[in-house]
């Protein structure tokens, strides 16, 4: 199966330039995060070396034939749909930013079709659970803290990192709106209810000063050495404080994100709305909810109905 890894030797110096060049545009100017600029990086890696396999010495040479051949092969290994999708993805992606760079006399990406990867339902809390983990008792300046991540996770629904990258200005308590910075620096503002105002207020009145330092700096969410919060610290309140929720699933903070649009829908949200508090680029990210609604709603049908 192909690694994305090349012995440098064996791979010409104009498909090492355009790899190079493609990953410094992903990181430059489309800003993707690091994780998903590896993620690229590897794809792409993967396609050179089955084109170097096939006597590709440049761009230029890639044509519809290689990309599926590679494809076919990395179908053969058994790679899954999902993977299949994405690699056909980057390499769509990759052909795009050849073309307009002048490397590619055509994009061949354009005609090229791959498997749409299947996509798993997410799990989400039942509404009395979600209540009932940010309802989680303690009055310790930990408790404090956990209970406003809780709140504010499941209120908005912002993600880990957005949550983390938060500052006490982002919060205008007057109005019950954060101000998150999303997804290549897309800002966006997110109301919260009046039960993440009485964490916020106690978090900003009897926690957060208990660990402020002098470098702390305007973080909101603080650690007990004073810093901002890491999201693996997140996630780990998110996993305990879920352990003590009988018959909830274990999940992550990306699962209260799931649960709040789930639950926004099923009260009657327009999807067009949720989109936007969620940060999503398209209506089609978002739509994944409605399948949960409708599978939630499927399941308590077959367990009332006495004809389902």
């Amino acid at each position: 199966m192909s690694t994305g890894v090349l012995p440098e030797t064996s791979v010409p110096a104009a498909l090492r330039a355009a790899r190079e060049d493609f990953v410094r545009y992903l990181t430059l100017e489309r800003d993707r995060s690091p994780h998903t600029v590896r993620a690229y990086d590897g794809d792409l890696g993967s396609l050179l070396e089955h084109a170097v396999e096939k006597g590709v010495a440049a761009a230029s040479e890639i044509d519809l034939t290689v990309l599926r051949s590679w494809l076919a092969r990395l179908r053969e290994d058994g790679v899954s749909r999902a993977t299949l999708a994405r690699r056909g993805s980057t390499a769509r992606t990759f052909t795009a930013w050849a073309h307009r760079q002048g490397l590619m006399s055509t994009d061949p990406g354009q005609l090229l079709a791959s498997p749409k990867g299947r996509r798993a339902l997410p799990d989400v809390l039942r509404p009395d659970e979600a209540i009932r983990l940010v309802e989680m008792p303690g009055d310790e300046v930990a408790d404090l803290r956990d209970r406003l991540v809780l709140e504010l996770l499941y209120a908005t629904g912002v993600r880990v990192s957005e949550l983390c990258g938060l500052d006490v200005d982002d919060v205008d308590t007057a109005r019950r709106v954060v101000r998150v910075l999303g997804k290549g620096r897309k800002e966006r503002s997110v109301p919260y209810g009046v039960p993440a105002q009485r964490a916020l207020d106690r978090w900003l009145t009897e926690g957060r000063p208990r660990w402020a330092r002098t470098d702390s700096g305007p973080a909101l969410l603080l650690g007990a050495r004073g810093r901002r919060v890491d999201p693996r610290t997140v996630r780990s309140v998110v996993h305990r404080r879920l352990g003590d929720v009988p018959g909830a699933p274990d999940l992550g903070p990306h699962g209260l994100r799931h649960s709040a649009a789930t639950h926004l829908l099923e009260g009657g949200a327009d999807l067009r709305s949720v989109q936007e508090l969620l940060g999503h680029a398209t209506l089609a990210t978002t739509q994944i909810y409605t399948h949960v609604s409708i599978e939630r709603l499927r399941t308590s049908y077959e367990r009332a109905h006495p004809r389902a």
